[in-house]
């Protein structure tokens, strides 16, 4: 088989260099090499960064209904994490939570509700929010029979998992390269 000129030229210049193509597939190898463990690398550090930006809110009420384990806000967006318990003889099927936010000025930032499922007695029912409020300094937590009409604010639909930020920036990655 014919080669053209210029790969002649090619083939001709890697025999008087000595390179053959087991050292182009080691330094090709290397290359990958390097872009995965730039890529986990730049994971990590996205990763650490997002989650040390979130510090504790306070909360400022007594129910004893509502236990939270996690509140934490930056200067977006925040979350709360917790749990319900139907420990007392009123029925709370039906019902809703009203959590109410506030600025370290204590100005009213927003209000959301939860609503509480069917619970049995001495039952317990998780919930989570992700809200997007700017410069939250505590909450307050409620119990209520009904929603108010208006008002609400914009939730997030959820924190991403570790495997979520991999895989979308795996694809990002992939579709810009």
């Amino acid at each position: 088989m014919k080669l053209s000129p210029i790969f002649a030229i090619i083939d001709i210049v890697q025999k008087r260099n000595g390179e053959n193509n087991m050292d182009r597939m080691k330094t090709f190898l290397k290359y990958i090499l390097w872009i995965v463990v730039f890529f986990i690398f730049s994971n990590f550090l996205i990763n650490v960064g997002l989650n040390s930006n979130y510090r504790d809110i306070e909360r400022k009420d007594e129910t004893s209904q509502i236990s939270i384990y996690q509140a934490q806000a930056t200067k977006v967006n925040g979350r709360i994490r917790g749990n319900i318990k139907n420990s007392q003889p009123e029925e709370l099927n039906g019902k809703y939570i009203r959590i109410d936010f506030y600025s370290k000025r204590d100005v009213y930032l927003g209000k959301k509700y939860i609503q509480i499922d069917n619970i049995e007695e001495n039952g317990i029912q998780s919930f989570e929010l992700f809200f997007k409020l700017q410069d939250v300094k505590y909450y307050e937590v409620s119990i209520t029979n009904q929603k108010e009409d208006g008002g609400e604010i914009e939730i997030i639909p959820k924190d991403w998992t570790r495997r979520e930020i991999i895989v979308a920036s795996l694809l990002t990655y992939l579709i810009f390269w």
